[in-house]
């Protein structure tokens, strides 16, 4: 089949992906204030190589460049998001003019290139003051984020038409509070059960407050992780393994957030949840979402494992199923951006689904000033396809951005997969597009 753009028709949102931390650097310019993540790529051991964000791609002083080579991709939607401790150093509180200004300058410029700006309110960067007092464990984290959010949409809901709450929080609750892998480096039950429920509440609230204060202008949504589960073998206890583990990865966020309840029966280990409900709080769980974002990259098969506390399921390593591999160690498997979206389209309060992420990475060489990358073009096609396959039985999938504009901080991997469209030396930030960002630009075109 030949793929082409028109094939989607012509309200279909195209576009890339990135995300504060893993771009902009500047760590600590212009009154910025530290992340939980610029205090734990300080620890020893606890990222690829010893590398760290201090100047990343230098997205801060370089966004002129990087949004003028989206423009001349034919990109026309830019997702990026906006970082906490810019805009508030000390996680609440005074205000840093400079952090808002750096923002609205970025906006403007988009703006400005005829790119339309698509915001992220939160992608995984909390203030470390606000880590000291418990982060998402804490209750009061529902305040923090209201009051850091009010102030995105106060400051940059003139421009702005489309909002994302938060970014793939099972992601940064299991790896950052349940297996301490990414920041803030916390373990354990007794941090990962409290703050799930923090944190679905501060979507919740999140959405409503910017529907609050941008009624008429703002597309409001929120974006979430998934992978397509299949159990090992057709073994009962297999299969029952397969549902916990989609329980937790797929159904833990979206299901409360739609009104349906966390996934408790199919998954027993969270009923402590429970304990963390204040009155009122089944009700402020849900908020109804102009769209929702899905990020999907692979598919996981999963068995019993009577070892694995909790779950009792263990995933197959792709590497020992002898299928295709990114640099992540993922398995390249395009039917499952397709079973992705059926399964959220089937959510009767799904109104609309954009991909917000899809992408791989691969060992990328630049050589005599190309590069040359078939493996992530030949993915980016055979996901794309998919999508429209999704889209023409009828599902409410009406978007696609690819994840990500530039070689990037991969959070605990470091420098070492690079996912982006453009290749970055981090030496001296020069950029190369790579066929595949020359492809999907002559795709838009």
């Amino acid at each position: 089949m030949h793929l082409s753009k028109d094939l989607f028709g012509a309200d279909f949102e195209w576009g890339v992906s990135t995300a504060a931390f893993q771009v902009e650097g500047s760590h600590d310019a212009d009154g910025k204030g530290l992340s939980v993540w610029d205090v734990f790529t300080t620890k020893k051991g606890k990222i690829l190589n010893g590398d760290h964000a201090q100047t990343a791609c230098d997205f801060y002083n370089l966004y002129e460049r990087d949004i003028d080579l989206i423009k001349e991709l034919n990109i026309p939607n830019f997702r990026f998001s906006i970082s906490w401790t810019r805009i508030l150093p000390e996680g609440t509180g005074k205000i840093n003019q400079a952090g808002i200004d750096y923002y609205n300058r970025v906006i403007n410029y988009c703006i400005k290139q005829g790119v339309e700006p698509w915001l992220t309110v939160y992608h995984w960067d909390l203030p470390h003051v606000l880590e000291v007092k418990g982060g998402w464990t804490n209750r009061e984290a529902i305040n923090w984020f209201s009051e850091f959010i009010t102030i995105c949409a106060q400051n940059f809901g003139d421009r702005v038409k489309h909002w994302m709450v938060m970014n793939e929080p099972v992601v940064f609750t299991g790896a950052g509070y349940f297996f301490g892998i990414h920041a803030p480096g916390r373990s354990g039950m007794k941090n990962f059960v409290p703050a799930i429920h923090h944190v679905t509440m501060s979507i919740a609230e999140g959405g409503r407050i910017l529907r609050k204060l941008l009624p008429s202008t703002a597309q409001i949504g929120t974006t979430f992780s998934c992978s397509q589960i299949e159990p090992y073998t057709d073994k009962p206890r297999d299969i029952a393994a397969a549902v916990r583990a989609d329980a937790l990865i797929n159904r833990l966020y979206i299901e409360p957030l739609l009104g349906m309840g966390y996934p408790i029966k199919d998954l027993p280990a969270l009923k402590d949840l429970k304990k963390y409900f204040y009155p009122g709080d089944e009700d402020n769980l849900r908020f109804d979402f102009d769209f929702i974002g899905i990020q999907n990259y692979t598919r996981e098969i999963v068995k019993y494992s009577f070892f694995t506390p909790y779950i009792n399921a263990s995933m197959v390593k792709a590497e020992k199923r002898g299928v295709d591999l990114t640099a992540m160690r993922w398995e390249v498997y395009p039917p499952s951006i397709y079973h992705m979206i059926k399964k959220y389209d089937a959510y009767p309060n799904v109104k609309k689904i954009i991909v917000t992420e899809n992408g791989s990475a691969f060992p990328d060489e630049v050589t005599d000033g190309e590069v040359n990358d078939p493996k992530r073009l030949k993915y980016l096609k055979d996901y794309i396809a998919q999508v429209l396959k999704a889209k023409n039985e009828g599902c409410k999938v009406n978007g696609y951005f690819v994840w990500t504009l530039t070689d990037n901080f991969e959070w605990a991997e470091g420098y070492h997969p690079r996912f982006g469209l453009i290749h970055v030396d981090h030496a001296t930030q020069q950029r190369t597009v790579k066929t595949s960002g020359r492809w999907y630009a002559e795709f838009l075109k």
